[in-house]
């Protein structure tokens, strides 16, 4: 079992690693060992959402500076797990956005920790929902792309029967393989007592969870913050690797 503790001015944050997730694992273990993180900052901060740290560009940097583009020359293959969630202590890996990374590959160093809400029973029913329907498009979308020259063919040949029956057929398998719920009996538990950020769930690789120091999440999480949501004053943070 691989830990790190992250060391900061409010106290210490221990992480224990995913074994599930080795590619991230041992790359946060190698950044962790060479020093990678000592001297960057918690550079991003949302109230009530999470906190992100792992920027180089972070070390030293003067207020005022954007921060959030930083890593090393690398990304990392994705590793979300569909039975790993986004509750509240999760630590996980940044990335840019699926316009530009379709692949979700993470950020070589930049890293996130969970703060979220808690959530009553209503509104994770309506959650749920509104996931489903979000999961049988993206299914969808994804069918259509392998259909795409039958699709195209369908057209020039002005069939509109023949594209709808494809359509109902492509939404039917769609939904089959979503099934009838957005969010699993575990999520609805864990949202509705611990918290979290279920509508990450699925979109981000999820390779960690605080052990000790949650209290230290809450402060940094509730700390007062600028421009681009960076702390008014720094949160510098060390790692050391807890053999």
């Amino acid at each position: 079992m691989s830990k790190v503790k992250i060391q900061t001015m409010l106290g210490d944050i221990t992480v224990r690693l995913y074994d599930e997730t080795p590619i991230h694992r041992d790359n946060f273990l190698k950044l962790a060992r060479e020093g990678y993180y000592d001297g960057t900052l918690f550079h991003r901060v949302i109230k009530g959402f999470m906190i992100q740290g792992g920027d180089p560009d972070s070390k030293g940097a003067p207020a005022g500076k954007m921060l959030g583009v930083g890593g090393p020359d690398y990304t990392l293959e994705a590793e979300i797990k569909s039975d790993i969630f986004h509750k509240r202590g999760a630590l996980a890996a940044a990335r840019q956005g699926d316009e530009v990374n379709p692949e979700r590959r993470s950020s070589g160093s930049q890293f996130y920790i969970v703060w979220g809400d808690v959530y009553n029973e209503g509104q994770l029913r309506q959650f749920s929902k509104q996931l489903r329907m979000q999961k049988v498009q993206s299914a969808f979308n994804a069918l259509a792309a392998a259909h795409k020259d039958e699709i195209i063919q369908i057209r020039r040949d002005r069939n509109r029967a023949g594209l709808q029956e494809l359509q109902d057929k492509l939404v039917a398998e769609a939904e089959s393989k979503v099934g009838k719920d957005g969010l699993t009996e575990e999520q609805l538990q864990l949202y509705s007592t611990l918290g979290g950020t279920p509508h990450l769930d699925g979109q981000y690789t999820v390779f960690g969870e605080v052990e000790d120091g949650l209290d230290v999440v809450e402060m940094i999480q509730g700390t007062a913050t600028g421009r681009a949501d960076r702390p008014l004053d720094d949160i510098e943070m060390r790692m050391v690797v807890v053999e």
